[in-house]
């Protein structure tokens, strides 16, 4: 699964570099100094880059770091992803369990949770490095990512678990429960973030980190949503402060416009996603028990 995910990160660098430059997906890669159509072999994942020694094959421009570390990270993120997914994702416990009314059933469901969790990971990686680089973060990844989620809630919610455990589609109050806690995550990260943009006038959040919020409560549920909203700003106050020690920024609401929030956001959630239960379980135990 490692090695898939390092294939897809390969995609997600076109698919960054494409929407910078505002060009389509279709059509071959080529290189973004001389424009060189590049061959089968320029496009193995990680390798090629070490193999050419992190230039182009044809006019020797450096190729920028980005590639094989995007690579890498998203290939070890699909991994992480595959392996907790199997261990505590429904779907996957009710197929281990063989508590599925049908046997292909235990195979569907899984499937399904597997393959929303990688595009979910995918558009969130496009806008980590698109928000780091530009200080944007783009509506044509965000918004279909924001809807695909809202819908596989549902789906999942009202229909899947259903489906494997009792196979009559009889839909019950926890299903609807469940939903709703979804939804509520997604109202008060957002409206947590909305609050800042409208009291600081945009000066201590963006716009866009109120848009990412929605997507981070429905893919995470209560109480993920706030683990991964305190790493966020831990980290970014980590950040911030190594940053003005080394005076490479400036201190108050300008620092915001000079460090986007999103990747904190979406390092957090990744945090939260796979292992927010177990976070917040150690933090209960040792400050509240």
């Amino acid at each position: 699964m490692g090695l898939v995910g390092v294939c897809v990160g390969s995609f997600l660098n076109c698919v960054v570099y494409r929407l910078e430059s505002g060009k389509s997906l279709k059509g071959r890669s080529f290189c973004p100094h001389c424009k060189h159509t590049l061959v089968w072999t320029d496009l193995f994942p990680v390798f090629s880059f070490l193999f050419l020694g992190g230039k182009c094959r044809y006019c020797k421009k450096k190729i920028s770091w980005q590639y094989p570390l995007v690579e890498l990270a998203t290939g070890v993120i699909f991994l992480l992803i595959f392996l907790v997914s199997l261990r505590t994702s429904p779907q996957a416990s009710v197929a281990i369990q063989g508590m599925c009314a049908k046997p292909l059933d235990c195979f569907v469901a899984p499937l399904l949770a597997m393959t929303f969790l990688f595009y979910v990971t995918s558009a969130l990686i496009i806008v980590f490095i698109y928000d780091l680089k530009h200080y944007i973060i783009p509506d044509k990844v965000l918004f279909p990512a924001i809807g695909i989620v809202a819908v596989y809630r549902i789906f999942e919610n009202l229909v899947i678990l259903n489906w494997a455990l009792n196979s009559n589609f009889k839909f019950q109050i926890s299903n609807f429960t469940s939903l709703f806690g979804y939804l509520l995550a997604a109202v008060i990260a957002s409206g947590f973030f909305l609050a800042i943009f409208l009291v600081t006038r945009g000066r201590g959040m963006g716009f866009g980190d109120v848009k990412l919020a929605v997507l981070m409560g429905l893919l995470l549920g209560l109480p993920n949503v706030l683990a991964a909203l305190f790493l966020a700003f831990f980290f970014g106050a980590i950040i911030g402060v190594i940053l003005m020690i080394f005076g490479k920024k400036s201190a108050g609401w300008r620092m915001k416009s000079e460090i986007p929030f999103g990747p904190f956001l979406i390092a957090g959630t990744f945090i939260a996603m796979l292992w927010g239960e177990q976070l917040i379980g150690w933090y209960l135990r040792l400050f509240l028990i």
